[in-house]
């Protein structure tokens, strides 16, 4: 669809996290997509180098989806989740269970990963409280860390400028330090530094006494700082505090979630258990909002088993929660996950991704590589004119090289489609070669 775009017809909307009046004097208008691209409004082809935002691993378009969602409205448009439910949505939950970790077999739905990660700290808190541990009511989370923009999801992560202007959040957060350091720079894969960067969490435990901790709330890889993947040892060390400790574990698998990391969650790539995932983004392929929450059969078995019968357990929910229509692209992306054996596929085209991100080592402005899987984090040398201005630079020269790339201040993010083939790869690369150096 072709809309005029006057600086008048672009005012009314107000852009999430957009420099709205630089964005409306110079728009970057999606027109469609089909594939691994995306069209302009003038036709031209680009390149989707960031699977939408984590969330298209199928690539766009994909025919059985649109025939899913097409077909469920037609039969039912919505059903109210309160004391009613969809088939459907019993069969999604049935699928991400099978592809969860044991014991992980009980699903919330939500309607994205912000949701999904106050769900989870509501369940944590609930669980504790049936089990007669009421006093954990802090949560801790980690520096750099991103899970979402609610109060609860802004409250725990570590990000600064998502966090500065909107007060003090949820009181009893406290962060551990991030994992980037600089012995593991330019590392691609796990570094061998950094596991004890884990026992911040023993330090808090020693401080503030393990049964005031409700849980530990971290992304297996850190997604939307820069891809910060863990070190050797870390994520272990944290389920052991954990288990020491009687404190949950939450593992946000919102972007590494639905094998990116080559397996089907970054758990299971880096063999660790959480008691409570989080999920979204590649759950319906990003064709309809959806998020979920997965838990441990004994979390789920305590919250229900505590209340009498025909009492309700959980007084926590949203309007649009196992939405039909949702559940049928849910149900759609995971038919096409199993049937084409699409992680397996991921996981075959690492080694190629990792070394065409090797091979950015001899770009000079670049400062740091990090990748594992089908995801890499790349660092530029800020200019001069000021941090985050090479990073704004390279979103509008690849756009304009036909490329939609995701970019935070001066870091590069790079998540292609799980589909993506040998060719689409080297001229995604292609692309960011020459802008990099240009910018």
């Amino acid at each position: 669809m072709n809309i005029a775009t006057t600086p008048n017809s672009l005012e009314n909307q107000w852009l999430p996290f957009t420099p709205n009046r630089a964005f409306k004097k110079d728009p970057r208008l999606l027109a469609g997509a089909k594939g691994v691209y995306y069209h302009n409004q003038r036709g031209d082809k680009l390149l989707d180098s960031s699977s939408g935002l984590f969330c298209c691993a199928l690539g766009h378009g994909r025919q059985e989806i649109t025939d899913a969602v097409s077909a469920q409205i037609a039969e039912m448009d919505y059903n109210p989740p309160f004391q009613y439910a969809n088939a459907q949505s019993f069969e999604l939950a049935r699928m991400i269970t099978d592809i969860t970790p044991e014991p992980m077999n009980h699903v919330f739905f939500t309607n994205s990963g912000s949701e999904s990660i106050d769900t989870a700290l509501k369940m944590a808190l609930m669980y504790h409280r049936v089990k007669g541990q009421s006093s954990r009511q802090r949560f801790v989370g980690r520096e750099r860390g991103y899970h979402g923009v609610n109060f609860g999801g802004m409250s725990v992560q570590g990000m600064v400028k998502n966090k500065e202007a909107f007060g003090t959040g949820l009181p009893g957060v406290v962060h551990m330090r991030h994992t980037h350091i600089d012995e593991n720079r330019m590392k691609l894969g796990q570094g061998e530094h950094g596991a004890d960067l884990a026992n911040d969490l023993q330090r808090f435990v020693d401080l503030y006494g393990a049964d005031s901790i409700a849980a530990c709330v971290v992304e297996p890889i850190a997604g939307s700082t820069g891809i910060l993947v863990p070190p050797v040892g870390y994520l272990q060390r944290l389920r052991e505090i954990c288990d020491q400790h009687g404190i949950l574990l939450i593992f946000d698998e919102v972007i590494c979630g639905f094998g990116r990391t080559g397996e089907a969650f970054g758990s299971q790539a880096f063999g660790v258990t959480p008691d409570i995932m989080t999920l979204a983004k590649a759950l319906t392929n990003g064709a309809i909002p959806m998020g979920a929450v997965v838990v441990r059969d004994e979390i789920y078995e305590s919250i229900v088993e505590a209340t009498p019968e025909g009492g309700i357990e959980f007084f926590h929910g949203y309007t649009y929660s196992a939405h039909p229509v949702a559940c049928a692209a849910g149900l759609a992306t995971q038919k096409i996950y199993r049937d084409e054996g699409i992680f397996e596929q991921a996981k075959g085209k690492t080694g190629n991704f990792m070394a065409h991100v090797e091979a950015l080592k001899d770009i000079s402005s670049i400062v740091d590589l990090r990748a594992y899987g089908l995801l890499a984090g790349i660092d530029l040398e800020p200019s001069p004119d000021g941090p985050g201005k090479r990073g704004a630079a390279l979103i509008k020269e690849c756009f304009e090289k036909g490329m939609v790339v995701r970019a935070g201040m001066d870091t590069i993010m790079v998540s292609p489609p799980l589909v993506i083939n040998e060719d689409e790869m080297d001229q995604m690369f292609e692309i960011l070669r020459d802008v990099i150096k240009s910018v």
